[in-house]
């Protein structure tokens, strides 16, 4: 199960935490897989990780003409694409008196243009073969509110709406359209957010009760997930918002 031999994979975001994760994952099930990230050194690193077919590739998801160069490049020597993971993303601590429309615009530019730029590229090469598996990268966040994370729900949201639109376009198109919405996991870019309140250790211990597992998750388990929707196994499942989050969506 969960056989991705000679699978064309690309992850954006790939240089840490979940998105590094997944490539490893995805090269391991033995897709082709290329890492990318918005630095070069992150990418080399995840893509040296890999014990298999790696190529590391510097995207900055925000600039649309390099994310269309990235594409003629992957089809180019590859000759297609069957998974794309959109995991490239950024936060921002703050309610609406505390977020400035300069703050939106950059999270929403990097977490919804993002997908939106890169999904646009890879999209029409999936739709001509009538098969690709595509995987955003959402939040529970996406789906509930979370106090202090005005422009980052906002940009969530859309990505899951993103998610279920697009599916419904191309699902008689054999192409699949899927998000994850992970809770709190133990990444970098947690460890940025926590940096960022004046108790960092009070926000963490904030942070772990909010699943009712009682603790952050680990990007792994991230991993496995995106490796089924990424996997044949999972052919009927298309415009689902899969949560992975300890709980914390079921309630209080």
């Amino acid at each position: 199960m969960f056989d991705l031999t000679n699978k064309i994979a690309l992850v954006t975001g790939a240089g840490s935490g979940i998105g590094a994760a997944i490539a490893v994952t995805l090269a391991s099930a033995g897709a082709r897989v290329y890492v990318t990230d918005r630095n070069e050194g992150p990418a080399r690193e995840t893509a040296g990780r890999i014990h298999g077919s790696a190529t590391a590739l510097t995207l900055d998801v925000t600039d649309e003409q390099q994310c269309i160069e990235r594409a003629r490049q992957v089809l180019a020597e590859s000759g297609r694409l069957d998974i794309l993971v959109n995991c490239a993303g950024i936060g921002h601590v703050g309610t609406i008196l505390q977020t400035g429309g300069a703050d939106l615009d950059r999270v929403y530019a990097c977490n919804v243009r993002g997908v939106f730029n890169v999904s646009k590229v890879f999209v029409p090469s999936m739709l001509e073969r009538r098969a690709g598996s595509i995987i955003n990268i959402a939040s529970v966040g996406g789906v509930v509110g979370i106090r202090d994370r005005v422009a980052y729900c906002t940009s969530k949201f859309a990505v899951v709406g993103l998610t279920k639109s697009m599916a419904l376009d191309h699902a008689l198109a054999g192409v699949r359209i899927n998000c994850l919405c992970p809770g709190r996991v133990e990444t970098p870019f947690v460890a940025k957010r926590l940096a960022e309140y004046p108790d960092p250790e009070q926000a963490r211990r904030e942070m772990t009760a909010s699943q009712a597992v009682g603790r952050m998750g680990r990007p792994d388990e991230i991993a496995a997930a995106a490796l089924y929707l990424a996997s044949d196994e999972s052919s009927f499942i298309t415009g689902s918002a899969l949560m992975i989050d300890g709980g914390w969506s079921a309630g209080k």
